[in-house]
């Protein structure tokens, strides 16, 4: 559990100490969340902004994982926030507070720094303890029968899960449903933005009477429904489990609530010791976690005092009894039945102070994934979930370390962790401190945690991640530099073995996915510009067809896109002889549409100047790879990827048409000869360079030599030179790397 960074909040240096300590010592509510897009949210209890004042609020902030420093706040609340919930997609976020109050937050413009209140409901005089969004039906997980196998379909399964809320059609519904600590369910849906509807919200009792709740957890059930486990704190109390199920009737909501199975915690067996832990002083059950977030059959419960702490597992298991005598026969005759069975337990000596368990179960299964404990002296265990074994522990660091000042200056404050949290895919882990703190850690491999990270395990995952469109940068942030080709190399030769059809449908993100690969190394600066300048050419290339439309549905069975590739194929090297084959009225665009694509069009013709401008300082390709190589290549370059080079082309025709219809839409060449006409120039060097990227003739070097004195290149700028933490600097850094909120340092770029 290596250390990656800790983000501190700017130092107070006008406030005096003596009330500054007494503030960082009050009980504090802090909260993190991680959502699938590896966003980080955190409420604090002190502004991060004007670090010099104390007057309290509860402050709810946001900072993307790839750049911790850079903080967001989205909310200022009156009232202490207790809950923080992302959903599914990592679009809306929940905020649940002491008073009643939930918010729904959404990312406007998908920008990270501004966000707009979706909804607001309150739940007067109630206090929100948990909460959960409604679950879409979507969950993909690893085959492990055909975990080796080369085809995505058959690797990860889509397994039958039912929505929580289904809408007219089956449609799943979008929305929260909250519990409250007098046992109270609220359900919310969400209007829907296509039609006028408004919000729906309805209460119920989680119980046949209202019970005290103190600490709760909520999972999904397999059929639509949620599993609640509560508990009111005591330890010699039951923790209770319910099954709670919401269905949208007409313009209303109706919750089911059905009460499931108990245990109590002192039913273990005498060597989990819960005698002498519930003995200690203001001993409580502090903390429930259901061990998977879908279909779970397990519960980890912790029951904590200041000097001692016990975790134990639960599994509900079907066990056979038998019959009494008095109702059998002869024979002896049993019946089966569920029972919750105490599985391990976990004991330190010193108080739980926050508990996580995977978000995702890849395998399907309880022998995959773990569960990350801390307590107060600060220290970080993680233990295989099933068995609560621990796997590898470690302690954080408490004195603070500023960048612009000695330690000496600045009060040592005692400071512990108060929130954690694990991102989706499981690779790192998210820890708040009580003075607003942010950390991150390494973790194990989720799927074979007794293993080192290995390239076939972190190609799996970036798979996964292509398929369910979570975010990967959590497994960027553990890789080692020798990985980085492997995987590169794994990951693409596996994308290359899809079917044509699959490979369409997720041939963008597995770009984006390859070009983070790249960037990460020292060498790949190259190619990740290359492949960014590749995923801008091709949403060109996208927006400009998708602006062709036949001029006569019925008597054409090819569209003018799937004519222009034909015409691009035939290796014409003269643009205006290209055009001789193409349907003018096919290709016609209104002119206003037109000029609105200047932009686009300019782009195009300087990535083509670039390119041939380059070629004479290419290396030259390696033998063997020909006209073949496409971005399937380790060593990938824009000049040997033919693809790219013809989609050029393609665009170049587009370009000469739609000059002939509104010459203010054409590029802009500062040339030294007035009549010398670029379009065509560009388009015939590219064609001859299409015939053989792997050697170009020397006539074309010569010619490409000659360019930069014909007509000045504007050289695009690179797309890497960014601020971020997933850099190649990052791999040369002595851990764990430190700085301020709000605070730009100049060794990651």
């Amino acid at each position: 559990m290596d250390h990656i960074f800790s983000i501190s909040k700017k130092p107070s240096k006008s406030l005096n100490p003596y009330k500054q300590t007494i503030f960082n010592k009050l009980e504090k509510s802090v909260l993190c969340s991680v959502s699938s897009t590896n966003v980080i949210a955190f409420c604090t209890e002190s502004n991060i902004e004007e670090c010099n004042s104390l007057f309290w609020s509860s402050n709810v902030y946001v900072a993307d994982l790839n750049t911790p420093w850079q903080v967001h706040k989205i909310l200022a609340n009156s009232s202490p926030v207790t809950v923080l919930q992302w959903d599914y997609t990592g679009e809306l976020l929940l905020v649940g507070d002491e008073s009643g109050s939930a918010k729904i937050y959404k990312t406007k413009d998908y920008l990270w720094n501004e966000w707009s209140l979706v909804l607001q409901t309150n739940l007067q005089g109630e206090h929100i303890l948990a909460a959960a969004f409604f679950h879409s039906g979507k969950r993909i997980c690893l085959n492990l029968e055909k975990k080796e196998n080369t085809s995505y379909i058959e690797k990860f399964q889509h397994v039958k899960f039912a929505c929580s809320v289904k809408q007219f059609g089956g449609r799943p519904a979008s929305g929260a449903l909250l519990l409250t600590t007098t046992g109270m369910l609220a359900a919310v849906l969400l209007p829907q933005p296509t039609c006028q509807v408004p919000m729906i919200m309805t209460t119920e009792s989680l119980g046949p009477s209202r019970i005290f709740v103190k600490t709760a957890d909520i999972c999904y059930g397999k059929n639509g429904h949620f599993l609640l486990a509560v508990s009111s704190g005591d330890p010699s109390m039951p923790i209770q489990c319910y099954k709670v199920s919401v269905k949208k009737e007409d313009a209303k909501c109706i919750i089911k609530s059905q009460s499931l199975l108990s245990f109590f915690l002192v039913e273990a067996p005498k060597e989990a010791s819960m005698d002498q832990v519930v003995k200690e002083k203001n001993c409580t059950v502090s903390h429930i976690k259901w061990i998977m977030r879908e279909d779970a059959d397990s519960l980890v419960v912790t029951a904590s005092s200041k000097k001692m702490s016990c975790l134990q597992v639960w599994e509900l298991r079907e066990k056979a009894l038998p019959v009494h005598k008095a109702f059998a026969s002869d024979t002896p005759q049993f019946f089966n039945t569920v029972l919750w069975q105490y599985q391990c337990h976990f004991q330190y000596n010193s108080q739980v102070t926050s508990l996580a368990t995977n978000k995702l179960s890849l395998l399907n299964t309880l022998s995959s994934g773990y569960v990350v404990v801390t307590f107060a002296d600060n220290s970080i265990h993680c233990l295989f979930r099933d068995t609560l074994k621990p796997i590898v522990y470690t302690t954080l660091s408490t004195m603070p370390r500023y960048v612009d000042e000695p330690n000496a200056k600045y009060q040592k404050i005692s400071t512990t962790i108060s929130s954690i949290d694990m991102s989706w895919l499981g690779n790192v882990l998210v820890c708040v401190d009580s003075d607003d703190s942010l950390h991150l850690f390494k973790l194990p491999p989720q799927m074979d945690s007794t293993s080192p990270l290995s390239v076939p395990y972190c190609t799996t995952i970036l798979e996964y991640s292509l398929i369910s469109g979570f975010d990967w940068l959590d497994l960027l942030l553990v890789l080692r530099p020798n990985m980085l080709d492997p995987i590169c190399d794994r990951f693409t030769e596996s994308f290359n073995r899809q079917p044509p059809a699959v490979q369409q449908f997720y041939y963008f993100q597995f770009l984006c996915i390859k070009t983070s690969l790249h960037r990460l190394g020292f060498q790949g600066q190259q190619r990740a510009n290359d492949l960014t300048h590749f995923m801008m050419l091709h949403s060109i290339s996208t927006a400009f067809k998708s602006l062709l439309r036949p001029s006569e549905m019925n008597s054409h069975e090819k569209s003018p896109a799937d004519s222009l590739a034909n015409v691009i194929s035939e290796g014409q090297c003269d643009v205006d002889k290209a055009l001789m084959h193409l349907e003018a009225k096919e290709f016609t665009v209104e002119t206003a549409t037109l000029q609105s694509l200047q932009q686009l069009i300019q782009w195009v013709a300087d990535l083509a100047l670039e390119l041939l401008a380059r070629l004479p300082d290419a290396p030259r390709a390696p033998s063997g790879a020909g006209a073949s190589a496409t971005t399937a290549s380790k060593t990938y370059d824009l000049l040997r990827d033919v693809k790219a080079l013809n989609m050029l082309r393609e665009m170049l025709v587009l370009i000469r048409i739609w000059g002939l219809l509104r010459p203010a839409c054409l590029p802009v060449f500062i040339k030294s000869d007035a009549s010398l006409d670029v379009l065509p120039l560009i388009f015939r060097l590219l064609s001859r360079l299409v015939q053989n990227v792997s050697e170009p003739d020397d006539a074309l070097i010569d010619e490409c030599c000659l360019l930069p004195s014909q007509v000045q290149i504007q050289f695009l700028q690179p797309a890497t030179n960014r601020v971020v933490l997933g850099s190649p600097q990052l791999f040369q850094q002595i851990l764990p790397l430190q700085c301020l909120h709000e605070w730009t340092n100049s060794w990651i770029i």
